[in-house]
């Protein structure tokens, strides 16, 4: 479907509020300021919230896992990964800001989410592929962020124990409480009305993951200052002497699938979009934002993976951050300010999903006052709380749902890894390319088409292969599975 047969079917997506709404009407009225060229509430966004938006949803947990994949490539390949998938994220994140807009980047009719853009440019069948990928990546992070959080509380636990306790005390702390605690505080916070009002928690999470990262950085340096020198190669890991053949290629595989999968923030990057203000124009904005945005997680990421393999060598961990025993409060710490920044990401990822329930369940029940209407509540002293009664029974249910999910099955890190591994490709690759092709009439069979093509090829076998390794290792976890008994 090309962009030209578009408008039709991009306009009937618009809620039936938007379309009774015109410009002439929002100008005519005394409260024309509050609102914006669509009829909505004004956008208040700016360069930094985008930025912090972006930090926070990119320099998460995946941070702490880079020294581990370094130790798996090398230092040739995992230095090359950190830096190609950097490139990767920037390159197709600059032209997913560009379909924000239809058919003009400035002046067209606004697309208010990824799966919105995908409609209008690619057509039918191709948007409903896109929701698939979209929601199965962004239910699976919040139920990969729930066991995270938990683990994160686990090692504070752990450590504090093994402070008081001595190395050889058997310290672990049950996960089950940790994310029931999680759940909580999550359906307190699920009640702010949409992305846009996270600014200020977006803010807090990503000022938590500078500092835990620092933290990381700083210990690793102590490390290798203090006389550590274990042994690191070209190659990484070594066959014979750390791992076997085959685990060298499968973990090689995830590693690709770590690195690649810690960059990606593509799903939600229309909806962060939609935050700004439309002067100046938000796909300039949105291009600033991602470049600072990949810029600065590049760089933490560069200082996370390559020193924490110095300090830790072929033996680097999992998460880097339990490497390190003392100065005990300070890994406590940084698994706190972990902990923070999960609760702030938790809702990055989860506002579209509420933002599409809720605006499906009005249009099918527009007059029914438990889906639509709010109460206002005068919150002393801070402002007046809009209560929607749909809206804490529905985002209340969803969260209880990833919890329990979370507590069943422990390990989801590991199908979120092969679940992240199917929907890379298509959320940040394939269809930012494919549309950039409908967009700006790329011709079939030219040296550009055949360069977004041939890129697109590349990144679908580093999914099938990042795929291949993570069903390896739900497999390992299968075999000693307990439910309920998760413990860190």
């Amino acid at each position: 479907m090309n962009v030209d047969n578009n408008n039709n079917n991009h306009e009937r997506s618009r809620s039936t509020s938007d379309q009774n709404f015109s410009i002439e009407d929002v100008e005519s009225s005394d409260k024309s300021n509050a609102f914006d060229d669509d009829g909505r509430v004004r956008r208040n966004g700016t360069l930094m919230t985008a930025s912090a938006h972006i930090i926070t949803a990119v320099i998460g947990s995946g941070v702490l896992s880079l020294a581990w994949a370094v130790a798996q490539l090398g230092w040739i390949a995992g230095t090359l990964a950190l830096i190609m998938f950097s490139i990767i994220t920037l390159f197709t994140s600059s032209l997913l800001a560009n379909f924000y807009r239809f058919p003009d980047p400035i002046t067209g009719t606004r697309n208010y989410t990824y799966m919105q853009a995908v409609e209008t440019y690619l057509g039918g069948r191709k948007y409903r592929f896109c929701g698939i990928a979209q929601y199965i990546n962004l239910v699976g992070s919040s139920i990969g962020y729930t066991i995270t959080t938990a683990f994160g509380i686990g090692a504070i636990k752990r450590a504090t124990c093994i402070h008081k306790n001595g190395h050889t005390a058997a310290c672990h702390a049950s996960n089950e409480l940790s994310m029931l605690i999680f759940g909580v505080v999550q359906i307190v916070l699920s009640q702010i009305p949409n992305i846009s009002k996270l600014s200020g928690l977006s803010v807090i999470a990503a000022i938590m993951s500078f500092t835990y990262s620092f933290i990381g950085i700083g210990l690793s340096i102590s490390r290798i200052a203090g006389g550590e020198h274990p042994k690191t190669s070209i190659t990484g890991v070594e066959v014979g002497v750390d791992v076997t053949s085959e685990e060298k290629i499968v973990r090689c595989f995830q590693a690709l699938g770590n690195i690649a999968f810690a960059y990606a923030f593509s799903q939600i990057l229309i909806e962060i979009q939609d935050t700004l203000k439309s002067s100046p124009p938000e796909h300039k904005v949105m291009k600033k934002a991602t470049t600072v945005g990949v810029t600065i997680t590049t760089f933490f990421y560069m200082l996370c993976g390559i020193l924490g393999y110095i300090a830790f060598g072929n033996k680097a961990p999992g998460n880097f951050l339990t490497g390190f025993d003392e100065p005990f409060w300070l890994v406590d710490f940084a698994n706190a300010c972990i902990v923070v920044h999960l609760v702030g990401a938790y809702q990055v990822f989860s506002q579209p999903v509420f933002s599409s329930v809720e605006e499906k369940s009005r249009k099918w029940w527009p007059e029914t006052a438990f889906v639509v209407k709010e109460y206002p509540i005068k919150i002393p002293f801070l402002c007046t709380f809009k209560l929607n009664f749909f809206r804490v029974v529905s985002r209340s249910l969803y969260v209880t749902a990833t919890t329990t999910l979370s507590i069943i099955f422990p390990f989801f890190n590991d199908i979120l890894g092969l679940l992240g591994a199917l929907v890379f490709w298509p959320l940040a690759v394939y269809f930012p390319i494919e549309m950039h092709i409908v967009q700006t009439r790329v011709l079939s069979y030219s040296m550009k088409w055949w360069g977004l093509k041939v890129l697109s090829g590349a990144c679908l076998i580093v999914s099938l292969l990042a795929a291949a390794g993570s069903v390896r290792g739900i497999i390992i976890e299968l075999k000693t599975y307990r439910p309920f008994m998760s413990v860190s």
